[in-house]
């Protein structure tokens, strides 16, 4: 699928080792969010009738894969986190297109991708069973351990490659087969993952992609019946649902989902690195992160002192396309979060709490065809407001 960089690439699910168009014919585009008019890929928009055809596939896989021994299923891994090596540039300038996050975090987004590749491929020599000795005369007691059968992975924008490696690596070494729905805004570098597997020699069905909405392909693979275990990083309020779906069947779940992280300041700190860890925290990757440094309660004798500190340094921050020299924030993803964002910007006001900087969508020609928000630091925030309680 190699093509020429920056050429509109039409992409397919992949079902069975074949790439696919969707039973619908559908499809849905991915646009880069600091630059609207560029477009990066045309992705299917599939259905129930591709999440049925991909476990099925995934399912016959299953038949041969967890048969071939742990140590050989890693050495795939192994190869595929060499790819990921030679790659990782390219890959992190599809991520910083697709996704808008800076050069700097999608480096290090794929770099994460390459460790636990290698991670995982040493743990396909060190999946150890128990031994136990037996209250019965002549009895041997042991456990090995058995793969679950066919996974089911629904994974965010966010984190694009990292979050994908950490549901599919582990599986995969553990003998299992998997279905991944990558995140409508960030679908590019879940294929670009995968398209490492496949060249390091994973076999056919073993992993499958089925690209679409949430509705359409993320509960559909989760209440699919031959979908032996189901894992989700996304919202609370997607992560109650799908939680409960899986319970109905007893199907094993692991849930990541929203956080309101507070960083605590006392009076001894060292306020120049808090500063910088505040900063870091609360802007790295836009803010969209579910670790996001999202409140900071500070020791009334430096409170303002560091308030100061902060506010001066988001004026500073540079704002702008991923790609370029010396940015440091990039777009919000779409303008969903911007619509996001700005509503809890008017809750906050409502609610009392006082705007100390940014608060509005970036205006001028440099942040005309993209997703750009200033970074926004509310003060006088009482616990119980929205601002100080809700993820944004």
């Amino acid at each position: 699928m190699a093509i020429a960089k920056h050429s509109t690439r039409h992409f397919k699910n992949l079902i069975g080792g074949k790439w696919v168009s969707a039973h619908s014919r559908k499809t849905f585009e991915n646009r880069n969010p600091a630059k609207n008019r560029d477009l990066v890929g045309i992705f299917p928009s599939s259905d129930t009738r591709d999440v049925s055809d991909a476990v099925a596939a995934a399912k016959e896989a299953f038949q041969t894969w967890r048969l071939v021994p742990a140590p050989k299923r890693a050495e795939i891994l192994f190869r595929a986190g060499e790819i990921l090596t030679e790659r990782k540039e390219q890959y992190a300038r599809d991520m910083t297109r697709e996704m808008g996050k800076v050069l700097e975090e999608t480096r290090g987004d794929v770099q994460e991708a390459i460790d636990t590749a290698f991670y995982m491929a040493g743990e396909g020599r060190r999946m150890f069973g128990n031994t136990t000795p037996s209250e019965l005369q002549n009895k041997f007691a042991m456990s090995v351990r058995m793969p679950v059968g066919v996974c089911g992975m629904i994974t965010p924008w966010n984190f694009p490659m990292a979050i994908p490696s950490w549901k599919l690596l582990p599986a995969i070494v553990c003998g299992n087969t998997c279905v991944i729905k990558p995140a409508q805004a960030t679908p590019l570098s879940t294929y670009n993952l995968v398209q490492a597997l496949l060249d390091a020699g994973l076999p056919k069905g073993v992993v499958n992609i089925v690209s679409g909405s949430g509705g359409q392909v993320g509960m559909p693979l989760v209440e699919h019946p031959d979908v032996n275990a189901i894992s989700l990083t996304g919202s609370s309020e997607v992560g109650r649902a799908v939680g409960m779906a899986a319970a109905a069947d007893f199907k094993p779940c692991s849930l990541e989902l929203g956080g309101k992280n507070a960083m605590i300041i006392m009076d001894d700190a060292n306020l120049d690195l808090a500063v910088e860890g505040a900063l870091w925290g609360a802007f790295g990757t836009t803010g969209q992160r579910c670790t996001a440094t999202s409140r900071i309660l500070l020791h009334k004798k430096i409170a303002r002192r560091f308030t100061e500190q902060l506010v001066e340094r988001a004026r500073k921050l540079r704002i702008g396309n991923g790609l370029e020299k010396g940015v440091q924030v990039g777009p919000l993803v779409n303008q969903q979060q911007v619509e996001t964002s700005a509503m809890y910007v008017k809750i906050a006001l409502d609610e009392g709490a006082k705007l100390l900087t940014g608060g509005k969508r970036l205006q001028g020609k440099a942040y005309a065809d993209g997703y750009f928000f200033a970074p926004t630091i509310f003060g006088g925030v009482k616990p119980s407001m929205r601002i100080a309680r809700e993820e944004v």
